[in-house]
């Protein structure tokens, strides 16, 4: 797998006593990982020089290979659990258009109080689910919330009292007190998905390769949009099952395929690669030393909770800047969500029940498709701003259309665009948070925070589109142009922020800068560290 020239400990050594003209070790040094975890690879070793360029080099088929591999045996089985996430979060959106409010009785506002119940615990919880996600491990605490929201999702109305609204096996609410405690609930499960599946993923792949991946698991929230629709009208065309009926069975039946799929995923799901029952000694240790390898100055794959670290990952300049534009995006992809089916409505108001739901799955299959295709372009150039800068303008211009023209098939139209450029900013916002964080710690912390301030953007979305502005909707198809247009101008301004901020470290002289310091505060340094640069 490698061609050895020195040990392990020569390179960690010989990294820190070197002088910045002799530095250039990915030139020279070609190490052998060996068949052990505990060589270059363990913790206590670094695996870049202070200029950050790695100790060893790599057999590019092994790698390839061992890829394709984390693909098989990771992506498949956190997509399915995200795709019943989203589906589990929106389907209130299809249960509106099969009588969930003439049900519950709700009225003026309080269909969107019960959205703002889901996204106040969505957001409470953000970063602490994350964090709970290191603690545990995701291979225990992922399938646990999904656990948790699959039961929490499996909401009904009946005719039960109040006192029996939670059950494992089903649970009924009859009236808008009971629906705002299970959405808060629902919320609280939901909050660490994202961020954890994100967090989870970045402990397999390079920096450059997890936006892609990203995209495979994200993919799904179109997807769960396209599949949801169409579920929801299948479910919508059975009798009933017992004294469950109409839209009743659409959150019943999906909360029980959530709580299978978290029981399989507990037992199928690994915390990282020093635990993989799947990949060999020499896998192992490959790749945990290519992860290693772009992050100068660690010494450790899997670093232990500080809280230095984790206020490096939340007050990054870039999760900062990167928050703010998936706040902003996340105002329309929340709102599609919950709203489509409601839009769809209003340019078919004719069209039947199960018609206008089959109608939400084309814009979401589109968006599906721009979801991997933006995030492989990324990934093969090594560049996520750039696409960034590129889709807000989609969504853009399908908001112009919706509030230019009443022409039913042209505002149709729109939501194609809207879900293309809207949809891609999930993966590529997640995957600009990760690489630009060094240490595990700061990693958690800095995707926590963008999910967190994403879902912000939710809670704003569930009041864009209130009932005395329908049905065109203009003031809440206003905000989203806003919102768009300004998420484009951060993008330009981030893009231009990390370019100058990177000349300007090159001008620093890492050796003089880190002279004198311990490596726990090397370590500490994060994205602070001198011979660290900025991934756009």
């Amino acid at each position: 797998m490698f061609d050895k020239k020195h040990s392990a400990a020569e390179l960690a050594s010989a990294a820190h006593s070197m002088s910045s003209t002799e530095k250039d070790l990915s030139k020279v040094a070609h190490v052998e990982v060996g068949d052990k975890v505990d060589d270059l690879a363990a913790a206590g070793h670094v695996a870049t020089d202070a200029h950050g360029n790695p100790l060893f080099q790599f057999d590019a088929e092994a790698e390839r290979r061992l890829v394709r591999k984390i693909d098989w045996c990771i992506v498949p089985t956190v997509s399915i659990l995200y795709l019943f996430c989203f589906i589990d979060r929106a389907n209130i959106g299809n249960a509106r258009l099969a009588g969930f409010e003439k049900d519950l009785k709700l009225h003026g506002y309080q269909f969107n109080i019960l959205l703002t119940c889901f996204y106040i615990s969505y957001i409470v919880f953000e970063i602490p689910s994350n964090l709970c996600c290191k603690y545990f491990g995701p291979g225990k605490w992922i399938p646990f919330i999904s656990l948790g929201f699959g039961v929490s999702g499996i909401v009904s109305p009946g005719q039960r009292s109040p006192s029996q609204v939670f059950s494992m096996i089903t649970a009924f609410v009859t009236n808008f007190s009971n629906a705002a405690a299970v959405r808060f609930l629902l919320g609280m499960f939901e909050a660490g998905m994202l961020p954890g599946i994100a967090y989870y993923m970045s402990r397999w792949y390079r920096k450059h390769e997890l936006g892609f991946r990203l995209g495979l698991y994200i993919v799904m929230a179109p997807l769960a949009g396209a599949f949801g629709g169409l579920l929801a009208s299948g479910i919508l065309k059975l009798n009933g099952i017992g004294k469950v009926h109409t839209w009743q069975q659409i959150f019943l039946i999906e909360g029980i395929i959530t709580i299978g799929l978290s029981i399989m995923s507990y037992f199928t799901l690994t915390d990282r690669p020093e635990t993989a029952r799947w990949l060999t000694e020499e896998e192992k240790a490959l790749a945990i030393a290519r992860v290693k390898s772009e992050n100068v100055g660690t010494s450790e794959v899997l670093d232990k909770l500080d809280t230095p670290k984790i206020l490096r990952g939340i007050f990054n300049p870039n999760t900062l800047m990167d928050s703010a534009i998936f706040f902003l995006d996340n105002i329309t992809v929340q709102g599609l969500g919950f709203f489509l089916p409601t839009i769809i409505a209003t340019i078919y108001p004719k069209a039947t029940t199960i018609r206008k739901q089959l109608w939400t799955v084309p814009p979401y299959v589109v968006g599906a498709c721009f979801v991997v295709v933006v995030p492989w372009l990324a990934m093969k150039t090594n560049r996520r701003l750039v696409y960034m800068i590129g889709s807000a303008p989609l969504v853009m211009i399908g908001y112009i259309i919706f509030l230019a023209t009443k022409n039913t098939h042209a505002r149709y139209g729109a939501t194609f665009l809207i879900a293309s450029g809207a949809f891609t900013f999930g993966p590529l916002c997640n995957a600009q948070a990760s690489a630009n964080t060094l240490s595990d710690t700061a990693r958690s912390a800095a995707i926590g925070t963008t999910v967190m301030f994403g879902n912000i953007g939710g809670l704003v979305s569930t009041w864009a589109f209130l009932p005395f502005d329908g049905p065109n909707y203009p003031i809440g198809n206003g905000l989203n142009l806003g919102t768009s247009s300004t998420m484009f101008l951060l993008c330009i301004v981030l893009l231009m922020w990390l370019t100058y901020d990177n000349k300007r470290r090159d001008r620093v002289d890492p050796d003089e800068k880190l002279q004198g310091m311990t490596e726990k505060q090397i370590q500490d340094l994060d994205w602070k560290h001198p011979g660290f640069r900025w991934h756009p």
